[in-house]
């Protein structure tokens, strides 16, 4: 019974997500259309690979993020589809650089851009976004939303460096690892719901309301595609169980795992940190799972989801302050 109620609820809760997206169903499609007008370029291989990226591009929930959060405040003007846009051509950058720094070859159930293509192409198809997602900034015009997004992708970068240091490291702590998820994930999030406060002239009480909302968003979104690493497959994650710890990533799930086992369990996962790989993925998987660290981790990230709720408490009641409630929700369903 509980098993059908679970699954009763995750088909209700998909269902509010697509009557949530009618909402901004015209938007998205001009964001859309924005997108593939601006990735165009006289060079053949960007074109190539911008179809291909296209293809592959997700659910875009950043650009969600900005639209609804615009609608939460009220905003009318066109400003929110030039700022979705941007904030997914950051998002796609950070993507291809990631995958050619992990050298990751599935993403989204799909051969990356640099397995298709080779890292070389992929890091200059990543810069060739970042600097159309800035070009896009200066046609805005608005300093306050430059200062953001600049400041943003700085810290994404921050992150990534960050993320490049605890790699193979097993005394990563729980601070250090959401230190790195709050600038490398988190901060577009934050970024993509503040800016809808940012353009409609909302004030500070509801920006910043809107900015604990993303960070918390990003936060749990983060920590359930961590915990997928360790009890999902490639068919519902897009990428390969125990991707993580082969690239000897210290992710929530590990860490606390280190926490609760006894000495030498512990042995054996700093070995498999250190080492990365599969060798030993199973007896991982088995401590990992036993330690009660997937449960711990799991809560974690309905507490960030729950505390992303409690951040637009201050909205006015509307269906696009709903709609943030059940992407927030949305975030942790994966992990029922």
């Amino acid at each position: 019974m509980k098993v059908n109620n679970t699954a009763e609820r995750i088909n209700d809760l998909s269902e509010q997500v697509s009557a949530c997206r009618e909402l901004i169903a015209g938007d998205f499609a001009r964001v859309d259309r924005l997108i593939r007008e601006k990735l165009a370029s006289d060079v053949v291989l960007i074109n190539q690979m911008s179809a291909y990226i296209i293809s592959n591009g997700g659910k875009r929930l950043r650009p969600q993020v900005v639209l609804f959060a615009a609608g939460a405040c009220n905003y009318e003007g066109d400003l929110a589809i030039n700022l979705a846009a941007i904030v997914e051509f950051i998002h796609t950058a950070t993507l291809l650089h990631d995958d050619v720094v992990d050298e990751s070859a599935l993403r989204r159930g799909q051969e990356t851009a640099n397995s298709v293509w080779g890292n070389e192409a992929a890091v200059l198809v990543g810069d060739f976004l970042y600097s159309r997602s800035f070009e896009m900034m200066v046609e805005v015009g608005e300093f306050r939303v430059m200062e953001i997004l600049a400041a943003t992708t700085n810290r994404i970068a921050e992150g990534e460096v960050m993320q490049l240091l605890n790699v193979h490291e097993p005394e990563i702590t729980v601070d250090q690892y959401l230190d790195v998820v709050r600038a490398k994930t988190a901060k577009l999030f934050e970024a993509a719901a503040r800016l809808g406060a940012v353009i409609s002239g909302s004030g500070d009480e509801v920006e910043t309301a809107l900015a604990k909302y993303g960070m918390h968003l990003g936060t749990a979104f983060q920590i359930a595609d961590d915990v997928l690493d360790y009890v999902s497959d490639s068919d519902q994650l897009g990428k390969n169980i125990g991707d993580d710890l082969a690239e000897g990533k210290p992710t929530l799930p590990i860490i606390l795992a280190m926490q609760r086992c006894n000495k030498d369990q512990q042995v054996l996962l700093a070995n498999a940190i250190r080492e990365g790989g599969l060798d030993d993925m199973q007896e991982v998987l088995k401590i990992v799972r036993a330690s009660g660290a997937i449960e711990a981790s799991m809560q974690a990230a309905r507490q960030e989801s729950d505390r992303a709720r409690e951040a637009v408490a201050v909205l006015k009641e509307s269906d696009y302050k709903n709609a943030l409630g059940i992407l927030a929700d949305y975030a942790v369903a994966r992990l029922s």
